[in-house]
């Protein structure tokens, strides 16, 4: 450390204000109003460490810099102790082939599978040693998906609104992403980003270097959208359709490409599809819109549509489900959705029985029908088809806190709680005995903005359903009532109003490219 310097940018000469620079002499030093960097260490991960130590003594006459080597110890509970393979903390620079080491390399690298280590790897399929090696070569969360020549492309703005090729697809990380390209007739042809090849020409490795599995991207379907935007679905998909120059126009330009994964539970990517949406340009158009996205599937699955990613966006399905008996997590019912009594234009509650409405993030609703007691009618049997007519043959005991919960995130699943209150108005009954029926299903959801004040996220923190109840008092004999019932939901915000006088700064989300602020650290 005694011979790091991060603040020595200028060649053999002083760098002002940098007490390591060993260019600078005693007379340079003395006229030092501070030390840019007062310590400098090795890596931080390390629990014990030498430090540098610089500062000035301004009472000496002149001034002098102090350098000092000390033991530097790491408060962090987690730290390294001890680092038995010193070349894991930096990048190693690949060995060059010569004709001196060309077989050694080979030997050691030349197999479809390898370790750093030569001398640890084994061949042998049926050794326990090499099923653990390749356990770890399985695809994990946010790994870029490789390919045979690099990585599936997702491309995305950067920092303008321009499209880069180098954003790599991430596995089981959903992405939707729209950028602006430069076209021209006359170039179309050339342009690789706009071609279909583009996107399917490379197969994916279904594991990482582990015996050479390649899995090839299919066509799963072609829309062809007109100038004027009216889009036509293709019969067949089989045919490639390439950018190609037709009078004023070029055609097949790809507008928009959504990839499907199917995936194992190991983590082995067994079928990749790719959709295309290809349009046409004129000689007046310099720049297209793009849009790309990516999903995942594990095999033998069905897919659950989500509601937001992370928080709940306005208008979309409220997220719920039932924990079955004996099972330890969530389990989304056949829709995955929250659902209220809906309205049929006659008004009748039993012939309204089975009808139902997603309820809407954000979106107050209320919902009724008309009941028509006769003297007919046996009270038990009442009141439970309209207790199941208010809640659904299977109403979900859980509601997911984010528009993306996943059932296996016990905690992101709020419970729902089941509240009864009666009414005081009695209703004219034709039974002997007293008896209660529900008149109405009164749900509040109540949610809360969550994370960054720039861009906040809803998330639900609780669900109470309210059933209320009605007495029936005794109806003469020949006579009938009409009963209303009704269903609602009220979405409540209960987030904590910001402090008084704080302001939220403005963010950029953007990335900075590496050498944006040299020479200056």
């Amino acid at each position: 450390v005694a011979k790091l310097c991060v603040c020595d940018l200028l060649v053999a000469q002083c760098d002002v204000n940098c007490c390591c620079d060993p260019d600078c002499t005693a007379a340079e030093f003395s006229l030092f109003t501070t030390c840019s960097i007062p310590i400098v260490t090795g890596d931080s991960r390390l629990c014990s460490q030498k430090a540098a130590i610089y500062s000035l003594d301004v009472e000496a006459n002149p001034p002098e810099r102090i350098f000092k080597l000390i033991d530097h110890i790491n408060p962090n509970v987690f730290c390294i102790h001890t680092a038995n393979y010193k070349q894991a903390f930096s990048f190693i620079s690949p060995e060059t082939p010569t004709s001196e080491n060309f077989d050694q390399l080979l030997k050691q690298f030349g197999s479809a599978t390898f370790s750093t280590e030569f001398d640890s790897w084994n061949i042998n399929p049926d050794s326990q040693s090499s099923s653990d090696t390749n356990e770890t070569y399985r695809y994990e969360y946010g790994v870029p998906i490789q390919t045979v020549d690099a990585f599936v492309r997702l491309p995305s703005p950067v920092v303008s609104s321009w499209c880069s090729d180098a954003n790599p697809a991430g596995f089981l990380v959903n992405q939707a992403t729209k950028c602006s390209r430069l076209v021209s007739v006359e170039k179309c042809s050339t342009i690789q980003a706009v071609s279909m090849l583009f996107y399917i020409n490379s197969s994916i490795l279904a594991k990482w270097h582990e015996f050479v599995f390649q899995v090839n991207i299919t066509v799963q379907s072609i829309i062809v959208q007109s100038l004027n935007g009216m889009r036509t679905l293709l019969n067949s998909n089989e045919v490639l359709r390439l950018p190609t120059v037709l009078d004023e126009l070029c055609i097949n330009i790809v507008l928009g490409v959504s990839y499907h994964i199917t995936y194992t539970e190991a983590g082995e990517i067994i079928e990749a599809a790719a959709s295309f949406v290809l349009g046409a340009i004129t000689k007046e158009t310099l720049s297209i819109q793009q849009s790309f996205e990516i999903s995942f599937t594990q095999v033998n699955t069905k897919p659950v549509p989500l509601s937001g990613n992370p928080g709940y966006v306005v208008g979309l399905p409220v997220r719920a489900g039932f924990r079955p008996h004996g099972y330890p997590l969530p389990n989304t019912d056949k829709h995955g959705q929250l659902t209220i009594l809906q309205s049929t234009s006659n008004q009748d509650c039993l012939a309204a029985a089975g009808a139902r409405t997603p309820v809407l993030f954000g979106y107050n609703m209320i919902s009724g029908c008309k009941l028509r007691i006769t003297a007919a009618m046996e009270c038990q049997l009442l009141a439970q088809t309209l207790l199941d007519l208010l809640k659904g043959q299977n109403f979900p005991e859980y509601v997911a806190s984010f528009g993306n919960s996943q059932a296996q995130d016990v905690l992101d699943w709020v419970p729902i709680t089941h509240l009864h209150t009666s009414e005081q108005v009695k209703i004219y009954n034709v039974f002997q005995s007293s008896c209660q029926i529900p008149v109405s299903l009164e749900i509040e959801v109540q949610w809360t903005k969550y994370g960054s004040l720039v861009n906040p996220q809803a998330r639900i923190v609780n669900v109470t359903a309210t059933v209320t109840t009605a007495a029936l008092s005794q109806l003469p004999s020949g006579r009938e009532r009409t009963v209303p019932i009704t269903s609602s939901v009220v979405f409540t915000d209960i987030s904590s109003p910001a402090e008084p006088g704080y302001k939220a700064r403005p963010t950029i989300n953007v990335k900075l490219p590496f050498d944006f602020f040299f020479p200056f650290v």
